[in-house]
């Protein structure tokens, strides 16, 4: 009974934001769109996270910490290995990879991210159908992230990354750094975090274009652009759980402020069944294209007695379809738990 009326005064209270929206997002922040380079690092590369529409930064620590927030990486018990891909629009795949190393001195984490767009074919003005060749844009990254814990209640963490773009003829390489902060209670495991995502510094492309011919064209100008940065400010806390604590449900809030656009909330709700099954579903505030719940779904098992954890995240968007998200993660438990 508790759980049907959290539930619902959870779609109540989203109903009543939905309906408030325009109030309190005006779209003065729409004007920044386009301003940033390297977008591709907002993407969200947690199954988990966007199952929960992207209210991330509070989540208890996992593999994909390395990029929800650095300073949950101090959550981390063992050993991990966690890879993830998105399905993105237009054929676009977006793979993650990262692995976490818990020491006495903090959490060590390493991630490799790649996204690359396939073959597209180039056009000109004398053959709009293509030329029969083809051009690429791919993105990688590498990133080295640590955690630690401060207090029992208080963690910091870091993730400093490289960040790489090939577009055709053009590349850049650049630098970003992640900043994160996690705050915990003994209430209802109320937990408080900000992050400060992708700050770094501008990023130039370099490169000539190889055409046949110049007609009627203006000589080309290359322009340095910021990363794509937000500072995000979040909040969870689990309202539910029965009496064997064999089920709960935790709710997650979280405000993103970029630099290249409109500001945005995103809630998130996770229902915990015997930390054997996870059912996800969310919502984003102020994101155009994105008027639908996400979904999600994480399935707990062992290989062996390691456990083995797959995730699965569904993100209707209203014109550009759906983007599916597929990530697994395994964690070596040490010997004395064996």
């Amino acid at each position: 009974m508790r759980l049907f009326l959290t539930l619902l005064l959870s779609l109540i209270l989203s109903l009543i934001t939905l309906n408030i929206q325009a109030q309190l997002f005006p779209q003065l922040g729409g004007q920044r769109a386009g301003i940033s380079a390297l977008t591709f690092l907002k993407m969200d590369v947690s199954p988990r996270s966007a199952g929960l529409a992207g209210a991330n930064i509070c989540l208890t620590g996992d593999a994909y910490a390395t990029f929800t927030n650095p300073a949950t990486l101090s959550e981390v018990e063992n050993f991990t290995l966690a890879g993830a891909n998105t399905f993105w629009v237009a054929d676009i795949n977006y793979a993650y990879l990262t692995a976490v190393k818990p020491t006495t001195a903090g959490h060590f984490a390493l991630s490799i991210s790649s996204l690359n767009s396939g073959p597209m074919e180039v056009r000109t003005t004398f053959q709009p159908d293509g030329t029969g060749q083809y051009f690429y844009a791919n993105y990688y990254t590498v990133g080295l992230s640590y955690g630690k814990k401060l207090t029992d209640q208080f963690s910091w963490g870091a993730t400093a990354k490289y960040v790489h773009e090939q577009l055709a003829e053009f590349t850049a390489q650049t630098a970003v750094v992640d900043l994160g902060f996690l705050y915990r209670t003994d209430f209802k495991d109320l937990r408080f975090a900000v992050m400060l995502q992708s700050f770094g510094t501008n990023s130039t492309l370099k490169g000539t274009v190889k055409l046949d011919t110049t007609f009627n064209r203006k000589p080309l100008s290359l322009e340095a652009y910021p990363a794509p940065t937000i500072f995000k400010l979040g909040i969870s806390i689990v309202p539910w759980k029965s009496e064997d604590e064999q089920q709960s449900l935790t709710t997650s809030l979280q405000l993103n402020h970029p630099n290249d656009n409109a500001e945005n909330i995103r809630f998130g709700l996770e229902y915990n069944y015997k930390d054997l099954l996870f059912v996800r579903t969310g919502y984003k505030i102020n994101v155009s294209d994105q008027n639908f719940p996400t979904a999600g779904v994480g399935i707990r098992t062992r290989l062996g007695r390691h456990p083995l954890v797959f995730d699965y995240a569904l993100d209707v968007m209203r014109y550009l379809g759906s983007v599916h998200r597929v990530g697994l993660s395994f964690s070596v438990n040490p010997v004395e738990d064996r």
